[in-house]
């Protein structure tokens, strides 16, 4: 069973392989706290809403990287980013539920449309 710490609440701190600055995860509904916050679970992954931008993307798979590079004579010329999550974290943690899902733990990853792997560097929780 993880310890308290493996949990991820709101405020954590994420990292894009694309994105050039830090994020951070926002919850918005507050069913389990942990460390006076609210705790996360697998769903928290809408754009924008739960996932922050990354500040400029790197990544040649965004079009408007790729388009920007191209105009650039192929001279990489990163964009500001919008993250493009689609799918839940994973794994989960499907023994602990958190507002009837599987609570996200700080070893959870979620994927960027433009190929970029999210992960969490700081859980938030102390």
């Amino acid at each position: 069973m993880p310890g308290h710490r493996d949990f991820v609440s709101n405020g954590a701190v994420l990292k894009c392989m694309f994105g050039m600055a830090p994020s951070t995860l926002t919850v918005i509904r507050p069913v389990t706290q942990i460390g006076k916050q609210p705790m996360a679970n697998i769903m928290d992954f809408a754009p924008m809403t739960n996932i922050a931008p990354f500040g400029m993307c790197q990544s040649l798979a965004n079009p408007t990287v790729a388009a920007a590079t191209a105009a650039a004579l192929g001279v990489l010329t990163p964009m500001p980013c919008i993250p493009a999550t689609t799918a839940p974290w994973i794994p989960g943690l499907p023994t602990v539920m958190v507002g009837k899902m599987p609570a996200l733990t700080k070893d959870c990853k979620c994927m960027c449309m433009w190929a970029g792997m999210i992960e969490i560097t700081f859980s938030g929780v102390v």
